[in-house]
């Protein structure tokens, strides 16, 4: 797509632009026209027919568990499941990991607080979680963290960028020395999801999670959440409901058990209308492609840089 078609597009999809100059990805994305006529569409059919396509509803939750694993390069739609936020997805692991007593989560010193919270509450497990300074003379921060690696550290659990200063960390980097000392790594990605590539794969991530309301350009209200099949098994539930097991569809099945897939850690009802919005917003990202949209964002950046010095001068 060349520069006038996705001027063209981003005209069209974001009418936002007439009324403001909209600078609030990293908190709250506004919706492009397209995942409002989806919505516009859900309820208009919901309104006129109620649940007659009921189940015509949970294969578009099939498909986007599917678009969700090719975004990030996971191996399977079997390793994705839609939670509500962010801070459910932490949550999941935290309060799941089969921690033992001296375990240590390794963390950054600029976290959100949905990134610190959950960990902090593994104290009374006799889970340490330690924050690292990323600012520190001579050391990348990536290098930082690592050094702070011991025998003790069970999981780093990291945004992938900062929510308050913008740091973008190389998450390879980080894979790698988690992989090199067997300590699982989890990461925050909604800062980064939607604005710049993540391959879970290649960065040997075996947690992320990400709401869809910043740069995936979703609402509020559902959130991807992966997690490597090694580990699906292994982490304790916490949240049981209906549509966790296999058949979720057989409702006098007595003797349940848990899905052997990520689907285990979707309890209850799926969010239908975050789905079709979520699923409209990721084929607007993939339609544009994210090497042009990181590029997008980048050159924006610096303009405002520029602009910024220039006022402060």
């Amino acid at each position: 797509m060349n520069n006038k078609e996705l001027d063209k597009l981003l005209a069209h999809e974001f009418p936002v632009r007439k009324n403001l100059i909209y600078l609030n990805h990293a908190a709250v994305s506004p919706l492009p026209l397209r995942t409002g006529d989806a919505l516009k569409a859900f309820v208009d059919e919901y309104v006129h027919l109620g649940t007659k396509n009921y189940m015509d509803w949970a294969l578009h939750g099939d498909q986007l568990h599917t678009d969700l694993a090719k975004f990030i390069n996971a191996p399977s739609a079997d390793d994705i499941a839609l939670l509500k936020n962010t801070s459910e997805g932490i949550s999941v692991v935290a309060m799941g990991f089969p921690w033992e007593p001296g375990d240590t989560v390794l963390s950054s010193d600029e976290e959100f607080p949905s990134n610190r919270i959950p960990w902090q509450a593994l104290e009374e497990r006799g889970v340490n979680f330690k924050e690292v300074a990323l600012r520190q003379e001579g050391k990348l921060p990536e290098q930082a963290l690592i050094d702070a690696m011991d025998d003790s550290t069970r999981m780093l659990a990291i945004s992938a960028i900062q929510y308050a200063s913008g740091l973008r960390l190389d998450l390879v980097i980080l894979g790698d020395a988690c992989k090199q000392r067997d300590i699982a790594f989890c990461v925050d990605a909604i800062q980064m999801l939607g604005a710049f590539p993540v391959d879970v794969e290649a960065a040997n991530i075996d947690f992320m999670m990400a709401d869809s309301h910043k740069w995936l350009l979703g609402p509020e209200g559902i959130a991807l959440f992966y997690c490597r099949k090694h580990w699906q098994t292994m982490i304790n539930l916490f949240q049981y409901g209906w549509h966790m097991i296999d058949k979720y569809s057989d409702f006098d099945n007595k003797k349940w058990q848990p899905a052997t897939t990520a689907r285990r850690f979707e309890n209850g009802t799926p969010n239908i209308l975050g789905v079709r919005a979520f699923a409209a917003s990721l084929s607007l990202i993939n339609e544009i492609g994210l090497p042009d949209i990181e590029r997008r964002i980048l050159n924006n950046t610096a303009l405002i840089r520029e602009i910024s010095i220039k006022v402060l001068i």
